[in-house]
């Protein structure tokens, strides 16, 4: 006899059942345009607040469990029919408004970006999203589509998406893995003109992966989210969408050819042609194979002619301050998964493996996928400018010969989707005094200069507010919390109405990765607990945060933590938040007083849950690292340190938590119980002030998407199309002359150098230099020779160093020219200089081409300018 598992099951859709007045209740309900409009959110909390709790903030969940008698009477009451109305007005004029780009004197005209990353966090009801990498990708959309931008989004649809985290009676976390309900879920199946779902394939080591496409709508943007649970796959195929970074490597690489290859494909099967590529984060660096391997079916060309052109199309974003957080895969894997691909490139698997290898002659070296993102895209960047600065140091291997500062990784500082994260309370408050102005551009620095002119006790309110909302809420979930881990019902309740709502609250809530160090706060207990002690001037700590599943040291310092708390007298004012969510986030970021944030500098990229506090109004203290680094002015919050570096972490961890303690107790502690006779603490509430007025526009990501327009999306497609005139004709060209160069490189040499360095030179005054080249067979027009100088440090090595073109004299003859110029200096001191030749021409800029440097160092390539022959001069 069959079980009911081996049944035939059909299938049907039900979904909500509405009066028609209420129709346009499901259009708004189906874009998650809703998810920063209050305005919209409050139409749902109006009908039922308790489903909308429960449903995790579900409208089509909610409106699918609505009672009828409840449908009904919100369709015969005019005040709701009318705040409906004015809603979705307000979404059919966010989705009509002129773009931004078409604001600009230079209008780039049509084109299409397509933005990949393995993770979005749009609205906790779609939990595809871990932490910052997600939450940053959904708030480029949101920006994206409040500036206009022609930009599509894709994804991966995982059906059990991110763990949900809960702790056992120890204090270790747990994890488990809920099924979404996508039948109940605000996105929907993309179909083609005869009905059926759109589906594409790839090649998974030998057998076909099908892959169908479904659509969230996110304002005027589309995102597009991949999904391999399809009865026609494997079933150890349909699981490779299941959960976002689960699994072994095995997982890792069939979701990035998935996301990479298969949503290439996807978007060519849905009519899109993206004129750019943004590759957030390396995992889906395979897109760069596909659009390659496209160009070459389309054009019958050579890998290295089709790679000019995507390569100059593609946008590289990198996240990761440390090797060890890039995903890397051991050679004979990438062959196993790519040996029926590689023909199509016209590659051999050698040469596909040397694009993921920093060392290309190393057999045994793992494959990256930042690596093989860099050598298929002409732009990447860090994502703070510290941050910027530590990639190129990271990467440099990879431009031989090029000076740290001129390793082309420029940087564009994150920022979060303003209403996103702003409280209701605080956005009301800003349309009070405000206007329209910082909703319609909130990049605008004058606009938030008006925050001034909000007075001090009605900020005060608001911030007050917003704390008590927290408190209250913690409370509830606190004591479910507890008495699941075993606590009684008594201890848990008073553990949890021992929270003050009036007392210092203090926020620490992000990834719990050991570098982090969650646990510095705890590093001399007894100070801790002194602290805590205080009655006149209370203080409580708000904790959030999930461990990777395989981190067992992250996982640990959630332990650390539930034990300080339950064998401390102080136990109820250090509590720990189960499962954050960007609800969790919400309520953190909008009712804490200061956000903590003690990463071990240069590992933090740029970090955002700081940025969203300081949205609010919420001061940040923190060490000097990613953002906070350019973002920290002593009228605003708190510097954990200068910005040291230290060799021994010990050390380190000892020095950093006394300065963070020394910052609470003799500087916030006494700021924030400053109060006047009515209890207003007026310079806390100056430092809230110049928080907003500084942070806001900086750091939020309209201002984040104009970057990326202005700095990569932009010049990406006019360097494109350039390259693709005439059937790609420039960019085949540009191939055959970069193998030239590389044919004759290294017989270029630098045969003389005058300049007259022996006396002093003054400020600012001239060096003339004239070098004599021997090109070979190369035209002065195929390079540029340069002057590098700049300062001498102790050693002879130039620091920061400027380029500065010579130019061409003279043909002397068999391969000789002169070339002439000179240097200057705007400081005294010691300075130097050395001469390169770089590639020349319209399609090169700088020093970037890898492995195309010349510096005069005996007649031989030097791998650096510090082994370059640095002529000195002193400057007085």
């Amino acid at each position: 006899m069959l079980s009911p598992d081996q049944a035939r099951i059909r299938s049907f859709k039900v979904v909500p059942a509405l009066p028609d007045p209420l129709k346009p209740l499901l259009e708004i309900a189906q874009n998650l345009w809703w998810s920063w409009h209050p305005e919209a959110v409050e139409l749902f909390v109006r009908l039922d607040r308790n489903l909308w709790q429960k449903y995790h903030h579900n409208p089509i969940r909610m409106l699918g469990s609505c009672s009828q008698q409840t449908l009904d009477a919100a369709a015969q009451d005019e005040g709701f029919l009318n705040s409906m109305r004015r809603a979705l007005e307000t979404l059919q004029q966010h989705v009509t408004r002129r773009p931004w780009l078409d604001t600009l004197k230079d209008k780039p005209g049509d084109f299409t970006i397509a933005y990949f990353c393995a993770e979005f966090g749009l609205t906790e009801c779609l939990q595809i999203y871990s932490g910052g990498l997600g939450c940053l990708a959904g708030d480029h959309l949101k920006s994206a589509s409040e500036l206009g931008l022609p930009l599509v989004g894709v994804g991966l649809l995982y059906r059990h998406g991110y763990f949900q985290q809960y702790l056992n009676a120890d204090g270790w976390q747990q994890e488990y893995y809920p099924d979404l309900d996508l039948a109940n879920l605000p996105l929907s199946r993309v179909r083609d003109k005869s009905g059926q779902q759109v589906k594409v394939k790839v090649d998974m080591a030998g057998r076909d992966v099908h892959i169908a496409v479904w659509k969230v709508n996110v304002g005027r943007i589309d995102l597009y989210l991949l999904d391999t649970n399809l009865p026609e796959n494997d079933p150890a195929d349909r699981e490779i969408t299941a959960q976002l970074y689960g699994g072994d490597m095995e997982t890792r690489i069939r979701q990035e050819i998935v996301l990479g290859i298969g949503g290439t494909r996807a978007l060519a099967e849905l009519g899109i042609e993206p004129d750019v590529c943004h590759l957030n984060e390396g995992h889906s660096a395979f897109l760069a194979l596909e659009r390659i391997r496209t160009l070459i079916e389309q054009h019958d060309i050579t890998f290295d002619e089709a790679r000019q052109y995507a390569a100059a199309s593609n946008v590289f974003t990198t996240h990761t301050p440390v090797p060890a957080g890039i995903d890397r895969f051991p050679p004979e894997m990438i062959e196993r998964y790519f040996k029926n691909y590689t023909p199509s490139l016209r590659l051999d698997m050698e040469g596909l493996l040397a694009l993921g290898r920093e060392n290309v002659f190393s057999k045994t070296e793992f494959f990256s996928m930042a690596v093989l993102a860099i050598r298929t895209a002409d732009w990447a960047n860090g994502v703070s400018k510290l941050h910027g600065s530590v990639s190129r140091s990271m990467w440099r291997s990879i431009w031989p010969g090029v000076p740290d500062n001129e390793v082309p990784i420029g940087h564009v500082t994150n920022g979060v989707h303003a209403r996103s994260w702003l409280s209701s309370d605080l956005i009301y408050l800003f349309d009070r005094y405000l206007g329209a102005s910082w909703q319609n551009n909130p990049a605008d620095q004058s606009v938030w200069t008006m925050v001034k002119d909000i007075p001090n006790e009605e900020l005060w309110r608001v911030h007050e507010r917003r704390r008590h909302r927290l408190i209250v809420w913690t409370r509830q979930v606190l004591r479910r919390q507890l008495e699941a881990r075993g606590t009684s019902p008594k201890q848990a309740r008073a553990t949890a109405d021992a929270l003050d709502p009036n007392a210092l609250t203090i926020g620490f809530a992000r990834r719990f990765a050991t570098y982090k160090r969650a646990n510095l706060l705890l590093r001399d207990s007894k100070r801790l607990l002194d602290m805590l002690a205080s009655t006149d001037q209370p203080i409580q700590f708000l904790i959030a945060g999930k461990s990777h599943p395989a981190d067992g040291g992250g996982k640990d310092l959630i332990r650390q933590i539930i034990h300080f708390a339950r064998e401390s007298d102080a136990g109820h004012k250090i509590v720990f938040i189960e499962n954050y969510d960007m609800n969790v986030a919400r309520y953190l970021v909008q009712g804490c007083d200061v956000w903590l944030n003690t990463p071990r500098r240069g590992m933090e990229a740029s970090g955002t849950s700081g940025m969203k506090a300081a949205l609010n109004g919420v001061l940040n203290c923190s060490i000097l690292d990613g953002w906070w680094d350019e973002a920290y002015h002593n009228d605003l919050g708190w510097a954990i340190g200068r910005g040291e570096t230290y060799a021994n972490y010990d050390s380190q961890d000892d020095i950093e938590s006394q300065a963070l303690y020394d910052i609470i107790e003799k500087q916030i502690v006494p700021l924030f119980y400053d109060r006047d006779t009515h209890g207003v603490p007026h310079h806390w509430i100056a430092r809230m002030k110049h928080c907003i007025t500084n942070l806001a526009p900086a750091f939020n990501t309209n201002r984040m998407v104009q970057d990326y327009a202005e700095k990569f999306y932009v010049p990406a497609f006019k360097r494109s199309r350039a390259l693709a005139e005439n059937g790609l004709e420039k960019s085949v060209a540009l191939a055959h002359t970069k193998e030239r160069l590389r044919n004759a490189w290294g017989n270029l040499r630098i045969d003389d150098v005058q300049a007259d360095a022996a006396a002093p030179l003054g400020v600012r005054d001239k060096l003339p230099i004239t070098a004599t080249v021997n090109l070979a067979n190369l035209s002065p027009e195929d390079v540029r020779v340069q002057v590098y100088a700049g300062a001498l440090d102790n050693d002879g090595r130039i620091t920061e160093g400027e380029a500065t073109d010579l130019t061409h004299g003279q043909d002397l003859g068999d391969g000789r020219h002169t070339f002439t110029g000179s240097v200057a200096a705007d400081t005294s001191g010691r300075h130097g200089f050395a001469l390169r030749i770089v590639p020349g021409g319209e399609h090169f800029s700088g020093a970037s081409e890898p492995g195309l440097v010349f510096w005069e160092h005996a007649g031989q390539t030097a791998p650096a300018p510090a082994r370059a022959k640095p002529k000195a001069v002193t400057v007085s």
